[in-house]
């Protein structure tokens, strides 16, 4: 089978590996779609993110969808021929975090195209991967298989969505408005959200932004003064989704944010300087949220019944002998919302 395998920034290829064969609780799937997510980009374009360094060549990619093919003992849930959304979490079910269902802080996580531990757990972008039997999640008939690979960044944002709380009547400004503050979008109207207001720097993004049900999409390059029309009355906003992972998008929102308002940092750029003055004066909650878990089959579900659509964030689909121009259509974000590559028939 081809897989695609990154060895240095800039370096990715494609090689042969072998197919193998599904042990005990485990099935075989034939991926046909892989999204590449910001992960696989900082891998691409930098060898890693923050302290996180590739030490070995490594497959890349956990956003996959495909079919089973191959079932091993012990499984009697699923079918050869059922397509499946994958999971690429695989926590271990007995540490202290996992007992206390709180599975994302699992101490021995394995987690796929991940450099975080060593040897390093290679990704799903490959043609035939065989995982836990408890990671392949059945796709409703009427969606696509391009659409159930959506379903891990979309868990992402509904475990945030559920680190802030409900939704429910609020407003919520979503800030920064790639393929994670797009899903966001999506989250915060599923959830009931009275107002969305987004903003990011790049017009396209924007635009998304609008044909996803944002009332205002704002543009904070352009103008930087932006956010003022709901700074009035000490702010408007009952929970803030940073999506960015950027200093100045996150403090830039905090006038706008009404007292006692929620932040929910999904965005990762580095360690931020923060008024702290001003959380405290207004006791703002500055909240953490980090990957999923049960979160994962809710995606699969809202994705199978289109309570959330997808699709309008497909930019593109290339095959996987082409997956370098994929990776740099990916890292245009005046092109593309999110790159798909094409596995399989």
């Amino acid at each position: 089978m081809r897989a695609v395998v990154i060895h240095a920034p800039h370096d990715l290829r494609i090689e042969t590996r072998p197919v193998t064969e599904p042990g005990p609780h485990q099935v075989r799937v034939s991926i046909r779609a892989g999204g590449i997510c910001g992960s696989d980009l900082h891998y691409y374009h930098h060898g890693g993110f923050g302290t996180v360094r590739l030490k070995e060549p490594m497959v890349l990619g956990h956003e996959v969808a495909g079919v089973i093919d191959a079932i091993g003992p012990g499984t009697s849930h699923l079918r050869v021929g059922d397509r499946v959304a994958v999971s690429p979490s695989l926590p271990c079910g007995q540490c202290r975090y996992c007992q206390s269902a709180q599975h994302q802080h699992c101490l021995d996580m394995r987690f796929f195209g991940s450099a975080m531990r060593f040897p390093h757990v290679h990704g799903a972008f490959r043609e035939s991967l065989v995982c836990e039997a408890v990671q392949a999640h059945p796709i409703a008939d009427g969606a696509d298989i391009s659409e159930a690979a959506f379903a891990e960044p979309l868990a992402v944002c509904l475990h945030a969505a559920r680190r802030a709380g409900s939704l429910f009547g609020k407003r919520v400004l979503v800030t920064g408005c790639g393929p994670i503050g797009a899903l966001a979008i999506l989250v915060a109207r599923s959830a009931g959200a009275l107002q969305v207001v987004a903003t990011d720097i790049a017009p396209s993004a924007l635009a998304m932004a609008l044909r996803l049900g944002a009332d205002h999409a704002l543009d904070t390059a352009s103008d930087s003064d932006a956010l003022k029309g709901f700074e009035h009355d000490k702010g408007q906003f009952d929970v803030l989704l940073e999506a960015s992972g950027n200093q100045r998008a996150l403090v830039g929102a905090l006038a706008a944010l009404r007292p006692g308002a929620v932040i929910v940092q999904l965005g990762l750029g580095g360690d931020m300087t923060l008024p702290v003055n001003l959380i405290v004066a207004k006791e703002l909650e500055l909240r953490g949220t980090f990957r999923f878990h049960e979160e994962f089959a809710l995606a699969v579900d809202m994705i199978g019944r289109r309570a959330i659509d997808v699709r309008p964030l497909l930019t593109a689909t290339i095959p996987v002998d082409k997956a370098k121009d994929a990776f740099e259509l990916a890292s245009d974000r005046t092109k593309a919302m999110k790159v798909q590559i094409a596995f399989g028939p």
